[in-house]
Order: structure tokens, then C-alpha cells, then sequence
């Protein structure tokens, strides 16, 4: 079959398959007897965006930016469909806004309506001032609610009734989780606003990231900021938790258990108190402070516990992999220095490793409990009946999966941060986080698997598929490759989105 209007023939790959298990792909023609012609109209590379926006248009994102944000002036019309441009450019893969051009090539003038020049959008976002990014984190949140309803996101049902009444059902399914954590977004030069060095010793912005995991489940992101890149992590982390365990309880109903997990750099009664104020609990590292070593020396010998790692894990300091460690737990009331009604009782869990300097340290005259062991410490208010000490250190270990998170926006839309004007920026990382969601809710439409998958690797089996746009009897038909690997996962997102369950639709 012509490809490209009949201008060349297909090119067919054949595989040969050597005796030593090595294969080659390999052009049919020689390229002397190939030639390309940018000329098919009908033509687009990402058919994958007609189910994600049809999805994104259901849950309301549109409606929603039109009605809460009010950037002004022209620059800020049609805010529901510059947001859409946004998102739907950030789902097929564009990292920045000249990127948002592949939304206007081919046959998208006939899938979509309207498209904007990335010129114009790069002056919506730079329109937007600090209240205007505040508008758009409401609007990712209730998108990710509407979401939730849509496609059984993180177990969220369509009916939020019903989760408050099946209180059982709701704790039976365990800890959802809630990881806050920060990471630096590189940037180059010093035209960038808020710009600078932080703990990582790199120059960028400082993104704070609160995700929602649910046992055996995808993670999404519940809220976001950006700071200056020279901002300590903990930095309106207050807020923030706050937000995210609001979301949490808006998409999981206020039956479902929910922990907060943070590691050190958020150990402040600010963060805490925003958990514990939301009806979560928390689970936060703590700083080796005199307090601390104090607890620790009072627990028991009697009442370690033996643990094995099911992956062994590399500890820097001593330059070997550790696969066996001790846990145990203590009762610890943290913040007891400061005023009683900011006092909050829990256990305080550590964990030690052997010191393999301690023959040194002994040669020394330093044999010392703190010279013989190596200690990792967190503080938690979960329920030991729920949660015992070697499941909550195990639990606790898993908070780096939002690492996880950071890399994979990393590798799309936060691959830069395109704008001089920091508040351009704030407004793109919001859209980052709302086009991350919204892939995450297709693929959780299609099958296990892709589910769990990364963006990339949804972009590369979902979004960017190659279709030719045909009209017939006022009816559009995309026609996508023969033999397309995850044809039937693409074909149940269409079907989901164009004809979902009454359950659903409602």
C-alpha cells in the first residue's frame, strides 16, 4: 500500500537472524533509490491524542480552566483551549513551547478544532502571575478528581457516596500513600528568574512534589510547586501536604487510611501538623539529633529484630551492599521542646546496620554504641496494630518510588523549564503534572500493564501512533498501522473513551 500520497513506496524491513543470536534490520531499498516528499495533508503522528483529549475533554478540563482562571487581557482568552493545547502538546512529547508546533502539521486541523501558535501560547504563560498559577492548581486537582471518577483512578469511585459508607471495605484495602519530596529542575544561563544553587549543588528551580500511590497501583501527583532554586526543601511543604491530603481524601473518600511519608529534610512540626490536621498519618525520618540518639539508647537489647533485605541495598558510607539489618521501635513524642499543643505522640522506629569501621574505632578507644552500629531513624503515628515494626520500616524504605515520579517527568514535559518569567515556569510545571495524570488515566483504561508503564513508553505505544485521516458520510476514520503491536490496548482506550460504561458516563 502507498505511503505518502503514492510518492514512494513502503520501506520493508526484513530481520536476518544470525547463527551467533545477532539480528539486523534492513532497508528493501538503497536510499539513492528512495526519495521523501512532506506533502500528505491527511497525514498525523499522534493519533493517540484523539482518545487522551477526548478523556481530558470529558473530566472537564476545558470547562474548568475557562472558569477559574482570569489571566487578563487578550493574552488570557480562551484559556480552556490554550490549556488543552498545552496538555494535549505535553502528552505527545513536547518539552517546550516552540515543541507545542507538532499540534499543527497534517491532518490535525480535522481532528481538532483549534490549534495555537506556540507564539501565543508562550504569551498565555507569560501572562500568568502567582494567583493565576494558584487557579491552575485547583483546576489539576479537580481534573484529577474528575479523572478518578472517569476511570477507576486509584480505586476512586464514580459515586464518592459510596466510599464514605463502606468504611470496612476501605480500611481493608490498606495505606494509601501519600510521598512528598523535592528535586532541582537543571537550568542553564541567568536569564531564567529564581534561578540558583541549591542542595544538589546544580543550578535550577526546586519543584516540590506531593504523589498518591494506592497498594498495587500507579503513582499520580496530588500537588506541586515550584520555588527558587536556592529554597530549603521544607519551604512551604505546610501547604502543600495540606493540599495533597485534601486531594487524597477527595479522590479515596474519608474512610480510606491515608500516610503521609517524608524524609528528613521535612521533619518540622509545620508539615506534621498539616497531616495530622488532614486525618493522615505520617511517617518522616528524623535528624540525628541529641534527642534522638538519646531514644535509641534507651530501647532494649532484647528488643531488636533480625530483617533481611529482599534486594540488598549499597550503604555509601562503608562502600558494601547490606542485606541483613536490625529493627526495633520505641514510644517518642516529637516536638516535646516546643509548646504542648504542637506535641505529637507516636513511635519513633530505627533501624541499624553494623558499622564496618568498628574494629577501627575500638583500636581507637572509641567503642561506643554509636561506633559498633550504624542507626536509621523515622518517626510515625500509624496504628501498631495495622502496622508493626517491621512493616512500617519496610513500608517507609518504599518513599523513595517518588523518585521515581521526578525522573519520569524529567523525561517529558520537565525535560526543560522553557520560560525566562518564573511564574511562566510555575504555570508549566502545573500543566506538566495535569498531562502526567492524564496519560496515567488512559493507560489505567487499557491494561494492567501499561498501567504501571512509564510515560515514555506510553507516549511511544498509546500517543504517538501514525493514522491517515478519512472522511466518509460525514464521518471521520483514522487509519492507524496494520499489525500495530499494542493495537488492542490503543482500540480499548477508544472504545472506553468514545462509549464508557453508563457507571462511568455518569
Amino acid at each position: 500500500m502507498p505511503l505518502l500520497g503514492g510518492r514512494i513506496g513502503v520501506l520493508q524491513a526484513t530481520i536476518h537472524t544470525k547463527s551467533k543470536g545477532i539480528s539486523e534490520v534492513k532497508l528493501s531499498h538503497t536510499l539513492r533509490s528512495t526519495s521523501a516528499v512532506f506533502d500528505d495533508p491527511n497525514l498525523v503522528s499522534a493519533a493517540g491524542l484523539v482518545p487522551a483529549l477526548a478523556l481530558a475533554e470529558s473530566a472537564g478540563l476545558r470547562d474548568l480552566a475557562d472558569e477559574h482562571l482570569s489571566v487578563p487581557t487578550d493574552k488570557g482568552a480562551n484559556a480552556g483551549l490554550k490549556v488543552t493545547s498545552l496538555v494535549g502538546g505535553m502528552v505527545a512529547g513536547a518539552d517546550s513551547i516552540d515543541d507545542m508546533a507538532l499540534l499543527r502539521h497534517g491532518g490535525m486541523g480535522r481532528l481538532f478544532t483549534r490549534a495555537y501558535a506556540p507564539s501565543t501560547l508562550g504569551s498565555f504563560l507569560r501572562a500568568f502571575t502567582f494567583g493565576h498559577v494558584r487557579q491552575l492548581d485547583a483546576i489539576a486537582s479537580r481534573f484529577l478528581i474528575a479523572l478518578g471518577g472517569l476511570t477507576g483512578l486509584l480505586g476512586a469511585s464514580a459515586d464518592p457516596a459510596a466510599s464514605d459508607t463502606d468504611t470496612d471495605l476501605e480500611v481493608d484495602r490498606g495505606y494509601a500513600l501519600v510521598d512528598v519530596d523535592d528535586t532541582i529542575i537543571e537550568v542553564h544561563g541567568y536569564a531564567k528568574q529564581g534561578a540558583g544553587f541549591g542542595y544538589s549543588g546544580v543550578r535550577g528551580l526546586n519543584a516540590l512534589l506531593a504523589t498518591l500511590t494506592v497498594p498495587g497501583g500507579a503513582p499520580v501527583v496530588v500537588a506541586q510547586r515550584l520555588r527558587k532554586g536556592s529554597t530549603g526543601s521544607p519551604r512551604g511543604a505546610k501547604r502543600l501536604v495540606g493540599d495533597a491530603v485534601r486531594t487524597a481524601r477527595r479522590l479515596l473518600g474519608k474512610n480510606r487510611p491515608i500516610l503521609v511519608r517524608m524524609d528528613s529534610a521535612f521533619y518540622g512540626r509545620r508539615p506534621v501538623h498539616a497531616a495530622i490536621a488532614g486525618g493522615a498519618a505520617v511517617s518522616v525520618t528524623v535528624r540525628m539529633d541529641k534527642r534522638i540518639k538519646a531514644a535509641i539508647e534507651a530501647i532494649a537489647d532484647d528488643a531488636w529484630t533480625t530483617i533481611e533485605y529482599t534486594d540488598a541495598i549499597f550503604d555509601e558510607p562503608s562502600g558494601r551492599w547490606i542485606s541483613r539489618a536490625e529493627v526495633a521501635e520505641i514510644d517518642f513524642t516529637a516536638f516535646a521542646a516546643q509548646k504542648k499543643s504542637d506535641h505529637v505522640p507516636g513511635r519513633l522506629v530505627v533501624r541499624r546496620i553494623p558499622d564496618f569501621n568498628a574494629e577501627k574505632n575500638k583500636a581507637a578507644g572509641q567503642d561506643t554504641l554509636f561506633d559498633t552500629w550504624r542507626f536509621h531513624a523515622f518517626f510515625t503515628t500509624t496504628d501498631a496494630d495495622v502496622l508493626d515494626t517491621v512493616a512500617a520500616d519496610k513500608m517507609h524504605r518504599h518513599h523513595a518510588v517518588i523518585e521515581q515520579v521526578h525522573a519520569d517527568l524529567k523525561g517529558a514535559a520537565l525535560a526543560h523549564l522553557p520560560s525566562g518569567v518564573f511564574t511562566a515556569n510555575a504555570a508549566w510545571l502545573v500543566l506538566a503534572v495535569i498531562a502526567f495524570n492524564l496519560t496515567r488515566a488512559a493507560a489505567n483504561l487499557t491494561d494492567r500493564e501499561l498501567a504501571k508503564a512509564t510515560t515514555a513508553t506510553l507516549r511511544r505505544k498509546l500517543i504517538i501512533v501514525p493514522a491517515r485521516v478519512a472522511t466518509s458520510a460525514r464521518r471521520i476514520t483514522l487509519h492507524l498501522p496494520h499489525a500495530w503491536p499494542w493495537e488492542s490496548a490503543w482500540t480499548a482506550l477508544f472504545d472506553r473513551v468514545n462509549d464508557p460504561p453508563p457507571s462511568l458516563a455518569a
